[in-house]
């Protein structure tokens, strides 16, 4: 990782650690003082380094994947994450970047795209089993494949319903309610799945795909039903919770070690710039708290709510609350769980509007924050109250601007919520109004 200053003339870098002078090659006398484009060299797409521009110019977070080049020019492929750090009174200070070498795994996904395309091409040219039906769910046409698959011969399949074949697997009545809605409604459907026991070929699933089809100047009309055998995807996404353990387990990693990074600059840093280190900190554990309770649980799916805001609570006291500190935090959360793509946000507001709590609410150091999650009236309140000195006291700043609020209106909006903010002498409410559609299906 390195930290550059846009405040000095070209934005030089002001720190380097041991790992990125080990991954470049470069000694750190090499490389302090200078801009970072040293790194850039013949085959390092322009565009690339035309978006990192525009944004640092706008003091923005950027992730690119960037060609860059070692002291004795040999190229690596380098991950790079960019991000703005601001002073409490949000000015730009530095630009902390980080850089991961992902050379390797790169080159892994380039012969695997290549292998993919050989494989489409091939795939392009096999014909999926299919058959066109007529209004009465009758086969008027069957491909060389479906009869191979599911019929003794073609005059055993023409002119029979789709119900009809066989021992009867594809007589479902979800199914056939289906297929009667094709033609008359235009009501096309994709991925419907059949399970069962086949002859002569096992245990089987099949996704099937319908939709109407009419030729211009013909009135007949027909429905093209087709399948496809998804038997070892739908086996394999059964058992995905283990690889999706592993890999929340490895970000979770990944989110620590920056995290310490962040903390190594807080202890260097000068007294303006540890809020915002702190700030940045912070949101780091939110997102690495997320996928601790991930890694625990199954797969990318449901998050139980109460453990998860419990050790978000558990990670604000030790970030922001010190030994001696009286602020409180408890929690007041009913027993649901949410979608993981859901849980992200709602962490990240949940510790944004805590932080902001802890660091405007109690001017003596002493009070109670508490943390909700309820249902009531048919949909769910997310909130975060605090007994300080409320919004319109001299020592509490406005809660309607900053870095801050600005991530918090952006979370709310990710999850369609509603935001409503009470305050007074007795301290200050924050809720979050959340649609039903946040649970886990």
């Amino acid at each position: 990782m390195i930290v550059t200053d846009p405040r000095q003339d070209d934005n030089p870098i002001v720190f380097a650690n041991d790992a990125f002078l080990a991954l470049t090659g470069y000694e750190r006398d090499d490389v302090m003082g200078r801009n970072c484009r040293f790194l850039q060299g013949e085959d390092t797409d322009r565009d690339t380094v035309i978006s990192l521009g525009r944004a640092v110019a706008a003091g923005k977070d950027i992730t690119v994947d960037i060609l860059n080049y070692r002291k004795d020019r040999s190229p690596f492929w380098n991950t790079l994450y960019v991000s703005p750090v601001f002073s409490e009174g949000g000015e730009l200070q530095f630009f902390f970047a980080s850089q991961v070498d992902v050379t390797g795994s790169r080159e892994e996904r380039l012969r695997t795209e290549r292998a993919v395309k050989i494989a489409q091409s091939i795939a392009d040219t096999v014909r999926d089993p299919f058959v066109i039906l007529d209004e009465q769910l009758r086969i008027t046409t069957a491909s060389r494949n479906f009869v191979r698959l599911f019929g003794d011969a073609e005059p055993n399949v023409l002119g029979r319903r789709i119900d009809e074949l066989k021992q009867g697997q594809w007589d479902v009545a979800a199914l056939t309610a289906l297929l009667k809605n094709v033609v008359p409604d235009e009501a096309a459907f994709e991925s419907f799945l059949i399970e069962d026991e086949f002859p002569d070929l096992g245990y089987r699933v099949f996704k099937l795909n319908a939709r109407k089809i009419h030729v211009p100047d013909n009135h007949v009309i027909n429905l093209l039903l087709a399948f496809e055998d998804v038997t070892d995807a739908v086996s394999a996404d059964r058992n995905k919770d283990m690889m999706a353990a592993e890999l929340a387990h490895r970000i979770k990693n990944s989110l620590a070690i920056i995290s310490a990074f962040v903390s190594f600059e807080i202890r260097r840093a000068a007294e303006p710039c540890v809020v915002g280190f702190q700030a940045m900190q912070s949101r780091i554990n939110a997102v690495g708290n997320l996928y601790d309770v991930i890694a625990r649980s199954s797969a990318f799916g449901p998050v139980n709510m109460p453990v998860y805001l419990a050790e978000i609570a558990a990670s604000i006291r030790s970030s922001l609350l010190g030994e001696g500190s009286e602020i409180e935090l408890a929690l007041d959360v009913e027993p649901f769980n949410v979608s993981a793509d859901n849980a992200v946000p709602i962490g990240l507001l949940v510790n944004e509007l805590a932080t902001n709590a802890i660091k405007h609410a109690f001017p003596n150091n002493k009070g109670l924050i508490v943390l909700g999650f309820r249902q009531r009236d048919g949909e769910f309140i997310l909130s975060v109250q605090d007994d300080g000195v409320g919004m319109d006291g001299k020592e509490r700043p406005s809660a309607s601007s900053g870095m801050g609020t600005r991530f918090v209106d952006a979370f709310v909006r990710q999850i369609g919520g509603i935001l409503a903010r009470a305050s007074g002498a007795g301290g200050t409410t924050i809720t979050v109004r959340l649609p039903t559609s946040i649970l886990s299906a």
